[in-house]
């Protein structure tokens, strides 16, 4: 996996992707980190790459041809026309599924805005995917382009000593994870549940199953209208809804 980005602040990027996980992929080259500042392809003295926008309004506008210019570096370079995200709150949110899929790619290149955003014709012309870490607003794309990157890489296979963790933790089949638990049995009067402890397998396969119901329908009931649940499990679903209405209601 080739990560490339286009960025005012490529320090950044390579500060915060050349550590942990990531750092240690990038090491083995399992992964491959490419920080394109655009200033280098801003022609002028001061190598400025913003400009006021037309139409008037607040803020600076970051200009289509140094963008462009820093992408055809890239492009020139990659065995196809490579896909570009461009990080936005106007974006589809990023979720488990999209960092799976992008992690087939050969090649991603992340577009970094910054000021009142990029000249909309440069984002038609090489822009794929839109694309939001949550509805909110930051600064720049930088931050939300190392989630992505951090989220892709762990389905990259080699990059997890242990492949299976990429994809039994959180999100894994719209489920949240499970509860986990290390030494000691005992912490602040609060004991390893018995089952753990068993060593049978299937009822901790059970208990694991269960407990990602419990935590996805309490924190995330969103992702239950995608998880894969069998009829008893909704039946389970169902009940724990209706418990923890009456305990609202027992509290008005």
């Amino acid at each position: 996996m080739n990560f490339h980005v286009l960025t005012l602040f490529p320090e950044m990027i390579e500060n915060g992707m050349n550590t942990s996980i990531t750092g240690r992929a990038i090491t083995k080259e399992l992964l491959t980190l490419e920080a394109v500042n655009i200033r280098d392809y801003a022609f002028n003295k001061h190598q400025k790459v913003d400009d006021y926008t037309y139409g008037g309004g607040a803020g600076m506008l970051m200009q289509a041809e140094p963008v462009y210019l820093a992408y055809e570096a890239i492009a020139s370079r990659t065995a196809k026309k490579p896909r570009v995200v461009y990080l936005t709150p106007q974006g589809q949110v990023f979720n488990q599924a999209m960092a799976r899929e992008m992690a087939q790619e050969e090649d991603l290149v992340f577009l970094c805005g910054h000021y009142e955003g990029i000249d909309e014709r440069v984002l038609e012309e090489i822009v794929t995917d839109y694309v939001s870490i949550g509805d909110y607003v930051l600064t720049g794309g930088e931050l939300p382009a190392m989630v992505m990157m951090d989220s892709i890489s762990r389905m990259v296979p080699g990059v997890l000593n242990n492949q299976e963790s990429g994809e039994t933790e959180s999100f894994a089949g719209n489920l949240l994870e499970y509860p986990q638990y290390s030494r000691p049995e005992e912490w602040h009067g609060k004991k390893v549940p018995e089952v753990l402890m068993s060593g049978h397998h299937a009822n901790i396969e059970k208990w694991r199953r269960e407990q990602s119901i419990y935590r996805t329908a309490k924190r995330r009931p969103d992702l239950l209208k995608k998880a894969d649940l069998t009829n008893k499990e909704w039946n389970y679903v169902r009940q724990l809804r209706k418990q923890w209405k009456e305990e609202e209601e027992q509290t008005k």
